[in-house]
């Protein structure tokens, strides 16, 4: 048998993100599962060791995980050759300086989106390391969830035909933290420590659009800070200085021509629809209504005829002809896939193309979006690359 044992430097996992996704449901599985299997009789094995700034919640995961190995000097551990892949999934502002740090030292980077809050910073981290001849990737997890590998697959089928319009729903109500403890960290809600939905979740829908329908060509954005306070993780109020909403359209080069993208994301709004995220896609022969695990679909020959008349109760359950695409595979956890792609990419220098270039792709879109919403206007992307 041969093993391939890979040393992983894992900074930031403290944080909700880093614990759960990427610690937990991730790396943690991986070992579990014996590694990623590449043969019968190969196989990768990451070798983890956890960074972060407070010792007391690193002892805490190792007892958790069974990890053994943790520290808070990350210096330390660049310049340890027993460990060739960076990860952080620290806050985006501290990004930046950890991951050229990180390169300098040789190590490959894996990094969690945004990589940065403007394009120059993001398309720099890019560019550094390429120069410095390391592998990188950013994580695009949710081109893996199950709801959006069967919408994709439906697309790829010719299910829906040309595709003329996609409308997205995204986000949840966030309590504010005084009477119900808040869901996600205060610091998403200021600013001036890198939080705000536009740059947060813009980052997600550029590489979602670009995947699965084509390439987006411009962007009309506003955003909102609907709650103008919230109370943190101390229990202090604090003022709410980012957008906690953003209502954004955007122009895509499909490959049947022009497709047209509604998407709101907002922290303030109450679930009354089929998941967390949905993707509503209308085609000239179908229509898909795509959520985090599941996926419907009406075609044509099925859709029903409406007529409009308000003084009668609507005789169309509206439901009743969409049908459900089965599970045809068992779909693993969206990022412990995108993990083993780059593991395998590091190991065995298989094909990775969301590299952090992608992830300068997304703040673009992100930076453009604050920028519509600032000068009240359409705004065109250009080819980064």
């Amino acid at each position: 048998m041969k093993v391939h044992k890979i040393g992983i430097i894992m900074n930031g996992v403290t944080g909700r993100m880093g614990k759960n996704q990427h610690l937990l449901r991730s790396i943690v599985e991986i070992i579990k599962q014996g590694g990623v299997h590449v043969s019968p009789t190969e196989f990768i094995m990451p070798d983890p060791i956890l960074v972060g700034r407070n010792e007391v919640k690193l002892k805490e995961l190792c007892e958790l995980t069974g990890i053994e190995k943790y520290t808070t000097d990350l210096d330390s551990v660049m310049s340890d050759p027993a460990y060739p892949i960076y990860f952080d999934a620290q806050t985006t502002l501290r990004r930046a300086d950890a991951v050229k740090a990180a390169a300098t030292a040789g190590k490959h980077v894996y990094c969690e989106k945004p990589t940065a809050i403007d394009t120059e910073t993001a398309l720099d981290l890019f560019k550094f390391c390429e120069e410095k001849g390391v592998k990188n990737g950013v994580v695009q997890d949710k081109l893996w969830l199950p709801g959006l590998v069967k919408l994709q697959r439906a697309i790829q089928n010719g299910y829906l035909g040309r595709i003329v319009s996609v409308t997205g729903d995204f986000g949840y109500w966030v309590f504010e933290g005084d009477t119900v403890p808040a869901q996600r960290p205060s610091w998403n809600y200021r600013k001036e420590d890198g939080g705000g939905m536009i740059i947060d979740m813009l980052c997600h829908w550029r590489y979602v659009l670009d995947n699965i329908f084509g390439p987006v060509k411009s962007v009309q954005c506003r955003g909102a800070t609907h709650i103008k306070e919230r109370v943190d993780e101390q229990g202090k109020t604090y003022k709410c200085t980012a957008d906690d909403a953003a209502y954004a359209m955007f122009e895509i080069d499909g490959p049947d021509g022009e497709i047209i993208v509604n998407f709101n994301s907002s922290w303030v709004t109450r679930v009354r629809r089929d998941d967390l995220l949905t993707l509503h896609v209308d085609g000239e022969k179908g229509s898909a209504v795509a959520g985090l695990r599941d996926c419907y679909i009406q075609h044509y020959s099925n859709t029903p005829k409406p007529v409009w008349n308000p003084d009668i109760d609507q005789p169309i359950n509206f439901y009743d002809d969409w049908s459900k695409v089965p599970d045809q595979e068992v779909y693993d956890n969206a990022f412990k896939v995108q993990w083993e792609m780059f593991l395998k990419h590091v190991v065995l220098d298989e094909p990775f193309r969301w590299t952090l270039l992608e992830g300068a792709k997304g703040v673009q879109l992100a930076e453009l979006g604050i920028k519509s919403w600032e000068e009240r206007k359409w705004v065109d992307l250009v080819d980064l690359a």
